[in-house]
């Protein structure tokens, strides 16, 4: 196929001239002279067939640009070979210019019938078969550029990808081959996507694409893997799903040699717009044929490797294997599960207190959703919230926290149980929602609650790059009373501009760097620098993940505001909750 990646029309020639050509004519002086003409006008690559009944075996195994085709043979004539053209999946789209000395219209027609695409009458004039040809050609690369290419990255789409994939399966079955698929998902792409809105998530989609070319064409990998025409095996086979096929002896040993080069040339910073950005890749591999002999199974097996990758976590890369499956099937079920733990609102929410740090009083608690439902027993968020987050089941979810979380913040003020200001963790793809400032005032005005009284938890992921739509949603929804915290603070791309730019009151240290204080003094003195920075900026501090006294001797000392962890209380249902929340009152008021 020709690379039709690019329509500038002075390139275009010139790739028109790397298309490969078949001919099939029982006159191989004919064809001799065919080929002497056109190479003259810098045409390449050509097969000939004098004997029309391996002229299947030869498309087949060349899958050609163009077929000149002679229609009057021994044999088998031109228009059986028409005819089996089109009807294969892997050929129908082949342009077929017809040579014939027959003159009457009952040839022609019956030929434009079977799927010719233009007449060529013997003898063949020159420059008629190089204009039409080039014409041909032209229309071919046009037609192949919307048929097979991808729009936004230039690069072979899911079609095309398929039909390589099945043209070297049946070379790779003829000549006792393998072959490796490469399944490419980019790491947290739906959250970046979500949080800097889809014009800047398909400039780091571009810019993936470029950087998969690269690697693909480096004298490196070419040796390693044997072939110096990759290009044609890349593929986006949709949102940031991507696919190398990589054929060669020694696949599996390729395939671990590609995948680390793709890691390494992603985790280089992309610049957006003046920001920096860092991206990952989790990477599936599927074998042919240890893994499937046949084009569904090797895709399907290396997208399970890859979700089995990003499970692992991610920028790593895995091999299919019989646990992955069983690892793919779970998270089917999974879904099939969620999908009808929504419907049946089989959820809870669980609450942490978080306590001030001077005072020992509960000042607020973290809202937890927790699968309790479940015929599995108590499903755990980290389990089921990715398979949420990849599904868009999520947002749905999210929409049932806020109103069961807005519920039972008045529920506890009314029963005098307190008026504790309750936190809820929003996720990037309910921000992509253009009705969540409506969810939110709708949820509070539903329960009768105090606006200033919830609290939307946002990861420092969110907050990436100049997303000026996101800004003036936190705005919008900062006016109607409820306030921001950025969890999970540390770990991500904050800065002192984010920090001043969104409306943010409150700001929680990731619980990893809790783990080592006091004894690493090196992740004390970040600790210890984000409060007074957070302190600067009026921002009130929490500590989460606390467990340990001498932990929370330390934050004392740097006065931080707030203490969230299991020192004090593990997440707790409601019920318990509210009977902690007295017993501490309790406690407070003897000892006062």
């Amino acid at each position: 196929m020709i690379e039709s990646a690019s329509i500038h029309i002075g390139e275009l020639y010139s790739r028109l001239q790397e298309a490969r050509i078949l001919l099939v004519d029982d006159e191989p002086i004919l064809m001799d002279v065919l080929q002497a003409f056109l190479e003259e006008k810098g045409y390449k690559h050509f097969t000939k067939v004098a004997d029309s009944r391996n002229a299947l075996a030869a498309l087949n195994d060349e899958l050609p640009d163009v077929l000149l085709l002679d229609l009057k043979m021994p044999h088998v004539d031109g228009f059986e070979i028409l005819e089996a053209v089109r009807a294969s999946k892997l050929l129908e789209q082949l342009p077929v210019i017809v040579l014939t000395s027959s003159s009457d219209a009952e040839t022609k027609l019956r030929a434009l019938e079977l799927g010719a695409t233009d007449f060529l009458a013997k003898p063949v004039d020159s420059s008629e078969l190089a204009l039409r040809l080039r014409n041909t050609l032209t229309v071919k690369a046009y037609q192949d550029r919307l048929t097979y290419y991808d729009a936004l990255t230039q690069l072979p789409n899911r079609r095309l990808f398929i039909d390589r994939l099945e043209w070297l399966l049946k070379k790779a079955r003829r000549d006792g081959q393998r072959l490796a698929i490469l399944n490419i998902g980019l790491d947290r792409f739906k959250q970046i996507n979500d949080s800097l809105g889809p014009g800047v998530g398909d400039l780091i989609l571009k810019e993936v694409a470029a950087r998969l070319v690269a690697i693909v064409r480096e004298i490196d990998v070419v040796s390693c893997v044997g072939a110096d025409e990759l290009w044609r095996d890349l593929a986006r086979l949709g949102g940031d799903e991507f696919s190398v096929l990589l054929p060669g002896v020694n696949p599996r040993k390729s395939a671990a040699f590609v995948a680390g080069r793709i890691q390494d040339a992603l985790a280089q910073k992309i610049a957006v717009d003046g920001n920096e950005i860092f991206i990952s890749a989790s990477i599936g591999i599927a074998v042919y044929p240890e893994d499937g002999d046949e084009t569904d199974r090797l895709i399907k097996n290396a997208g399970a490797a890859t979700a089995f990758a990003k499970s692992r976590g991610r920028g790593n890369s895995q091999f299919y294997s019989k646990e992955i499956n069983e690892h793919a099937e779970y998270r089917l079920e999974l879904e099939a599960a969620l999908r009808r733990a929504i419907e049946r609102q089989e959820f809870e929410l669980y609450y942490q207190p978080k306590i001030d740090a001077r005072t020992g009083m509960i000042e607020g608690c973290e809202s937890l959703i927790r699968w309790t439902g479940s015929e599995r027993g108590v499903v755990y968020p980290d389990e089921f919230i990715p398979v949420a987050e990849d599904t868009g089941l999520i947002v749905a979810m999210g929409e049932w926290v806020i109103q069961e979380a807005c519920r039972q913040q008045v529920a506890w003020r009314d029963q005098g149980v307190g008026d504790f200001a309750i936190s809820i963790n929003v996720a990037g793809q309910q921000f992509g929602q253009e009705n969540l400032h409506r969810v939110i005032l709708a949820a509070m005005d539903a329960a009768s609650m105090n606006p200033g009284r919830l609290n939307l938890e946002i990861t420092e992921s969110m907050l990436m790059g100049n997303a000026e739509g996101f800004i003036r949603k936190l705005h919008e929804i900062r006016k109607s009373g409820p306030t921001f915290s950025i969890d999970d603070f540390g770990t991500g791309y904050s800065s002192l501009n984010y920090l001043k730019r969104f409306p943010i009151s409150e700001l929680k240290i990731d619980r990893s760097f809790i783990i080592d204080i006091p004894e690493d003094r090196d992740v004390g003195a970040i600790v210890r620098a984000i409060i007074a920075m957070a302190h600067s900026l009026e921002l009130t501090v929490v500590a989460e993940g606390v467990e340990e006294v001498g932990q929370l001797e330390y934050l004392k000392s740097l006065h931080c505001d707030l203490i969230q962890g299991y020192y004090y209380s593990k997440p707790l249902p409601a019920d318990a909750f509210a009977a902690y929340a007295a017993a501490s009152s309790k406690a407070l008021a003897a000892h006062s």
